[in-house]
């Protein structure tokens, strides 16, 4: 049985998504995209955010109808039309401790969403959070349609730490991912490492598909100004959330003891703001420290463009989607030997990969890179010819497909150029 795009419905769930445009992309000096800056530092944006809007993009640019139910961050609250099909709904309170409230202010959005057309799929997002999964078994439940679930990061198997939200998360959202993909007609996971690890918790094979976040290439399709024209080269960068999960302090450490002479640019923002401000203050390289805050995701390719090298020293990681957008900027990577950043990274030939947590370590990776432009070019190129496979419109589709199989049916859905 066959069925044409425009007539699938999916409600997506996810706990973060990019916040709304502040202002229209027509106003002078804005970009298509550009985010109030309030709401993304309360929750600054990363892979997750942009993976659940590009691919939310890329779906409605091949003609499939979405409604999105997420958290309203420190945004506004209410429901915004994305493209030309998609009906984005931001609920909860603006209060970080309370966040978790968006699935229950969310539930009359999601019972709401089959007015608009009957609902095909649920598919669910899974980060950090405990409530997307039972508000997710409760639309597929309510809708009569399959759930599929991406898991972004799993808290039973990639979260590590030592503190009591950590234990929580581990305790009660492990068991919670348990019972949930064993029961979901489709598991998605980035990584193989992952696919690994829930086919041992029971999941199925049948049900598991591998696909990875990607890069938008109609970011990365022309040439961009040099954003930092007064930092010396080479430009050493972070692209991130500044969070504990990310470590950016242990790269700010790494670089007060690289003996090569380079810079470092900093560009995020995050609850581990304070920390990173004041070791790069007291850093012995303080002076070739620069600090660039938070950036809308459509300025991050003209950023990367104007880099050396990307550093990613997260302490742990599902995949690390900025890697992908670094290498389609011809970027070397130097990244921490954790999670699935290894399937991304190949040690040597796009990059190069070191202990977490450990400065030393990250300072002589840093060094090798500073100070020898060959292994900087050889690197780049092969960072480039790999993120020909990391293209979101090829990703898109894959997702599709995902929808197709869990639904029975033959889909004319092309990737979306």
């Amino acid at each position: 049985m066959s069925r044409p795009a425009a007539a699938l419905h999916v409600l997506r769930l996810c706990s973060v998504f990019e916040p709304p445009a502040a202002r229209p992309a027509t106003a002078p000096g804005s970009l298509p995209g550009e985010l109030d800056a309030r709401a993304a530092r309360f929750d600054p944006i990363g892979g997750m955010q942009n993976h659940t809007a590009t691919l939310t993009r890329c779906l409605d640019a091949a003609g499939v109808t979405q409604t999105v139910v997420t958290a309203r961050l420190a945004g506004p609250r209410g429901t915004t039309p994305l493209g030309r099909g998609t009906r984005v709904s931001r609920t909860g309170l603006p209060v970080p401790r309370l966040r978790q409230l968006w699935a229950l202010s969310g539930l009359p959005a999601v019972l709401r969403a089959g007015r608009r057309a009957p609902v095909d799929v649920v598919h669910a997002h899974q980060g950090e959070d405990l409530a997307t999964l039972p508000l997710a078994r409760l639309a597929a439940r309510v809708h009569r349609a399959p759930l599929v679930v991406t898991v972004h990061c799993s808290v039973g198997h990639t979260l590590t730490g030592r503190g009591p939200r950590v234990r929580l998360l581990r305790a009660l959202g492990g068991w919670i991912e348990r019972t949930t993909f064993r029961r979901a007609d489709a598991v998605v996971v980035l990584t193989g490492r992952t696919a690994a690890a829930l086919r041992a918790d029971g999941v199925p094979d049948e049900r598991l598909s591998t696909i990875p976040s990607g890069f938008d290439p109609a970011l990365f399709s022309g040439g961009a100004p040099d954003v930092f024209p007064g930092v010396a080269r080479p430009r050493i960068g972070y692209v991130g959330r500044l969070a504990p999960q990310k470590d950016p302090a242990t790269l700010v450490r790494a670089f007060g003891r690289m003996r090569e002479e380079a810079s470092l640019v900093v560009v995020g923002d995050g609850p581990d703001r304070a920390l990173v401000h004041r070791l790069a203050a007291e850093s012995p390289a303080a002076g070739r420290i620069t600090l660039a805050g938070f950036v809308e995701h459509a300025r991050v390719p003209a950023v990367l463009a104007s880099l050396d090298v990307l550093v990613l020293p997260s302490a742990y990681e599902e995949m690390g989607s900025v890697l992908t957008e670094a290498m389609a900027a011809g970027l070397p990577v130097v990244a921490s030997d954790v999670g699935g950043i290894p399937e991304v990274v190949r040690d040597g030939r796009t990059g190069l990969l070191v202990p977490p947590g450990d400065a030393d370590a990250l300072a002589a990776a840093l060094d090798r890179v500073a100070g020898d432009d060959l292994l900087r070019a050889r690197l780049a190129a092969g960072a480039r010819a790999r993120s020909a496979e990391y293209g979101w419109p090829a990703l898109s589709a894959r997702v599709a497909a995902v929808y197709d199989r869990v639904l029975g049916v033959d889909s004319d859905l092309e990737p979306a150029a």
